[in-house]
C-alpha cells in the first residue's frame, strides 16, 4: 500500500512515497523536493562475502531527461558515470558506512535514480535522505538515520540548500552529513573563511540534520520492515589466542621503525612467518584453509592497529616518533620541467608530489555534461596516484574514484584563489603526479599545484597550503574518555585511525575541508580542537613553499601561450568572422596559426607564443572593426587615381576619397598630375556620408600660399565615381 509523508523544511517541502515503486527491492522511496525526485532503492546480499572490508556500493545515476537533455554521446544513451556522479556517490557513500556493525560482511547496495531536477532543489542531499530512508525502512541491518544538507552564506547569512542564485553570490559551499547526535561527513569549499566561521557553519547545518533525521524516525516508525538477523564475523578464539601469542610482542618492535618501507618489510616478514605456518595445515576443505588464512590475516592487522592506537592515545608515540603535532621534513621547488608552463614538487616526509601547470586557450575548457547548471570549466585540476608511489605494483589506466575524489578536492581549494577568465582568460589544467605516498598525498598536491600555478605566471590571489589532520579515540567521544589530534597523519595513522580530516587555505582563512570518519560522529570540540591544530601546521607549510616562491611570476613562462584580449563591437563579429569563417582563418593563416577566442560579448582573446604575432592578429582585427572619424590624420598608401580624385587606403579595407580639389591649396586640373598609385599622402578625414563613405583632404598638410583666395569649389558631381551626373563633365583650362 501506498504511504506518503511529507514535511516542510527550510522554505521547500519534502514528500516521501514508499510501497508503490520498486517493491521487490528491501527498501525502496521516492523523495521529492519540490520538482526535485530521486528514487532511492536499497538491497542486501544473503549471504556474507569473503573479505576484511564492508562491501557496500552507492550509485548515483544520473539521468539526462531529468534535466530536458538528449545525451550528447554518439550512442544518446548514459554512459559510464561522470566526474560529478562519482563524487556525489562518495558523498552518500561516506556517512553511510560507519552506520553498519564492525564485522558486517554482506554485500549492500544503494542505487539513487535522479529522474526529476529542480536546480534549485539540490538532488544531490535528496539520494542522501532517500538512500538513508531506503535503508531505514528495510530489514537490512542499519545503525540511522544520517541526513545531509549544503549550507551556503549571503552577507554573512547561513542559508540551508540555498538556490542556484544564493550559490552564485555566497562565499561558502558545504555540504554536512551526521545523524542526530554528531557529523560523521564534511565537504567544504570556501571563499577563505576564518575556522570559528567554519565551526559555526558546521553547527548550523548540523541543527538542520537533526530534523531530517527526526522526520526519518517517525517514517521507520510507521512502515519500518523488522530487521534481518545477519551473523557477523568473527574470528575463531583459539586462532586469534595462537597469533597474538605468537606476534604481539615482534609486532610492536616493528611498528617502532621510523622509516615506511623498513618498517613495512619487518611487519610483513611477521605476518608472512606466521601465514606460511597457517597456510602448509591441512585442512578439511579448500573453504576451510581460506576461512583460517581470513582469520590470521585479520588477526594480524588487529594487532598491528591496536598497538598503534595504544601508543598514540597512551604514550603519544606516533609511528615515526613525531609529536602529536609536529609534522614530518618539508621540501618545496619549482621549475623542474624545463618545457612545460610551470612546475613545482613538494615533498612531507615520504610523500611527494610533482604539479604541473598547463595553459591554453578558452576553447581549450572542459564541456561539462551533467545535471548541475555548469556548462564549461576553465579550471582544472587532476591528481594520479601510480601503483609504484607506495612500491606495489598495480592496475594503471583511467582513474578511479580515490583520483576523481582527491582531484575535485584540490581543484576546490584553489578554485578561490584562481583569477576570473576576464582577469586572466586562459584555460588553466594543473596535474598532481603522486611519485611517493605514505599518507596526506591529496594535501601534497595542493601545495605542489599551488607553487606549480605561481611559477607559471597565473596571478593567484594568495598561497594555499594544505594538512591532513587525525584522530584516535579510547572510547566514545563522550568527555570521560580521552582522545588525540593529530597533525599530518601518515599511512599507518591514516589506516588505523578515526578520523581522515583534511583542510586546505590561505593566511586568511580555510579554501577547503573534507572529513571521512570511521565512528559514528565528531563533536564541535573535537572539530575546533582540530582545525585550530590544522591552522598552526598550514603556516609552518606556506613558510617552506615561500621558500621556494613567493608570489606568482610576473608573466606567464617562455614556453606559455601568450595573450591579449580587448573588446570589439558586437555588431562587428560577423565582419571579423566573414562568410563561413573566411575573413578570421585568413587571420590565423597570416599570422602563423594564431588561436584566437571571440565572445558572443565581443571580447576578443588571442594566443600565441610571440607577442609579435599576437599584436599583428590584433591590429588586423582592429582594422576590420574600426570606424574612421572626423578630424582624424592618416598616413595612407594610394590604391586607385581617377580624375575626380585619388582613393587612399586608411586602415584595413576602409579607403577615403581624397577629392582633386582637396590634393592643394592652388588649381589642380587632375588628380594624376600630382599623385600615382602607391604614393604615400597624409590625409585629414572631413566627412563621412549616410552611407558609411569618407572623404578626406590632403591640402592642410601642404603650405599655404600667401594671400591665398578660396576658390568656389569644384561642381560637386566631380566627386561622384557612379556617373549618376547629367551633361558631360566641364573642365576649367
Amino acid at each position: 500500500m501506498k504511504r506518503v509523508f511529507e514535511l516542510e523544511f527550510e522554505g521547500k517541502k519534502f514528500v516521501v512515497e514508499a510501497g508503490e515503486i520498486a517493491k521487490q527491492a528491501d527498501g525502496a522511496v521516492l523523495v521529492r523536493l519540490n520538482e526535485t525526485v530521486v528514487l532511492s532503492t536499497a538491497c542486501c546480499s544473503d549471504e556474507p562475502k569473503e573479505g576484511d572490508f564492508f562491501p557496500l556500493t552507492v550509485g548515483y545515476e544520473e539521468k539526462q531527461y531529468a534535466v530536458g537533455k538528449i545525451p550528447g554521446s554518439f550512442l544518446r544513451r548514459e554512459g559510464r558515470a561522470g566526474e560529478h556522479a562519482t563524487l556525489t556517490a562518495r558523498l552518500i557513500d561516506r556517512p553511510i558506512r560507519p552506520m553498519f556493525s564492525e564485522g558486517f560482511r554482506n554485500e549492500v547496495q544503494i542505487v539513487n535514480t535522479v529522474m526529476s531536477v529542480d536546480q534549485d532543489c539540490t538532488p544531490e542531499m535528496t539520494a542522501m535522505l532517500g538512500s538513508s530512508l531506503a535503508l531505514g525502512i528495510s530489514d537490512i541491518p542499519f545503525d540511522g538515520p544520517i541526513a545531509g544538507v549544503q549550507v551556503g552564506r549571503v552577507d554573512g547569512k547561513f542559508i540551508i540548500n540555498p538556490t542556484v542564485e544564493e550559490k552564485e553570490k555566497s562565499d561558502l559551499n558545504l555540504s554536512v552529513a551526521g545523524t542526530k547526535d554528531a557529523i560523521n561527513m564534511v565537504e567544504a569549499g570556501a571563499d577563505q573563511l576564518s575556522e570559528e566561521e567554519m565551526l559555526d557553519a558546521l553547527m548550523f547545518g548540523h541543527e538542520a540534520i537533526k530534523k531530517l533525521c527526526a522526520w526519518q524516525e517517525e517514517i521507520i516508525k510507521e512502515i519500518g520492515k523488522p530487521k534481518r538477523e545477519i551473523e557477523l564475523y568473527k574470528c575463531d578464539p583459539e586462532v586469534e589466542k595462537d597469533v597474538t601469542e605468537r606476534a604481539n610482542e615482534r609486532l610492536k618492535k616493528a611498528i617502532s621503525i621510523f622509516d615506511k618501507l623498513e618498517r613495512q618489510d619487518a611487519i610483513d616478514a611477521i605476518e608472512d612467518e606466521i601465514l606460511d605456518d597457517y597456510d602448509t595445515r591441512s585442512y578439511p576443505d579448500e573453504k576451510t584453509h581460506q576461512k583460517v588464512m581470513h582469520m590470521v590475516n585479520e588477526t594480524l592487522e588487529l594487532l598491528v592497529a591496536n598497538e598503534v592506537r595504544r601508543l598514540i592515545t597512551e604514550e603519544k608515540i606516533r609511528p615515526d616518533g613525531r609529536k602529536v603535532d609536529e609534522i614530518r621534513p618539508l621540501d618545496a621547488q619549482v621549475d623542474l620541467l624545463p618545457r612545460v608552463h610551470g612546475s613545482a614538487m613538494f615533498t612531507r616526509g615520504q610523500t611527494q608530489v610533482i604539479s604541473i601547470t598547463t595553459l591554453g586557450a578558452k576553447s581549450d575548457e572542459q564541456i561539462i555534461d551533467n545535471l548541475t547548471p555548469e556548462e564549461t570549466k576553465h579550471w582544472m585540476h587532476h591528481y594520479n596516484f601510480p601503483p609504484y608511489s607506495v612500491g606495489e605494483v598495480g592496475r594503471m589506466g583511467s582513474p578511479g574514484r580515490r583520483e576523481i575524489g582527491h582531484g575535485a578536492l584540490g581543484e576546490r581549494a584553489l578554485s578561490y584563489v584562481i583569477p576570473s577568465e576576464e582577469e586572466f582568460p586562459y584555460t588553466i589544467r594543473t596535474v598532481a603526479e603522486v611519485c611517493e605516498s605514505n599518507g596526506s598525498s591529496s594535501q601534497a598536491s595542493i601545495c605542489a599545484s599551488c607553487m606549480s600555478l605561481m611559477a607559471a605566471g597565473v596571478p593567484i590571489k594568495a598561497m594555499v597550503s594544505g594538512i591532513a589532520m587525525g584522530l584516535i579515540t579510547s572510547g566514545p567521544l563522550d568527555g570521560k574518555h580521552p582522545y588525540t589530534i593529530l597533525t599530518d597523519i601518515q599511512g599507518l595513522e591514516d589506516h588505523f585511525g578515526d578520523m581522515d580530516f583534511k583542510v586546505a587555505g590561505t593566511e586568511k582563512g580555510i579554501t577547503a575541508l573534507q572529513m571521512d570518519i570511521k565512528i559514528k560522529g565528531v563533536t564541535r570540540d573535537v572539530l575546533k580542537e582540530a582545525l585550530a591544530q590544522a591552522n598552526d601546521a598550514r603556516a609552518k607549510i606556506r613558510a617552506v613553499m615561500a621558500k621556494a616562491i613567493s608570489e606568482p611570476r610576473p608573466d606567464v613562462g617562455k614556453y606559455a601561450p601568450k595573450m591579449d584580449t580587448f573588446m570589439i563591437d558586437v555588431d562587428k563579429i560577423r565582419e571579423v568572422i566573414g562568410t563561413g569563417g573566411k575573413v578570421i582563418n585568413d587571420i590565423i593563416a597570416k599570422c602563423d596559426n594564431v588561436k584566437i577566442d571571440i565572445e558572443d560579448n565581443g571580447q576578443v582573446t588571442i594566443y600565441h607564443m610571440d607577442r609579435e604575432t599576437i599584436n599583428k592578429a590584433k591590429q588586423m582585427i582592429q582594422d576590420i572593426v574600426r570606424e574612421a572619424k572626423v578630424g582624424e590624420d592618416f598616413e595612407g598608401e594610394v590604391t586607385r587615381v581617377e580624375e575626380y580624385g585619388a582613393f587612399v587606403k586608411l586602415f584595413g579595407n576602409v579607403e577615403g576619397l581624397c577629392h582633386v580639389s582637396r590634393l592643394g591649396w592652388g588649381f589642380i586640373n587632375r588628380a594624376s598630375d600630382v599623385v600615382k598609385v602607391g604614393d604615400i599622402l597624409k590625409v585629414r578625414v572631413i566627412e563621412i556620408d549616410e552611407k558609411g563613405k569618407v572623404k578626406v583632404s590632403h591640402k592642410e598638410f601642404e603650405p599655404k600660399p600667401e594671400n591665398y583666395e578660396e576658390r568656389p569649389a569644384r561642381t560637386e558631381h566631380l566627386s561622384r565615381p557612379d556617373n549618376s551626373h547629367k551633361g558631360p563633365r566641364k573642365f576649367k583650362k
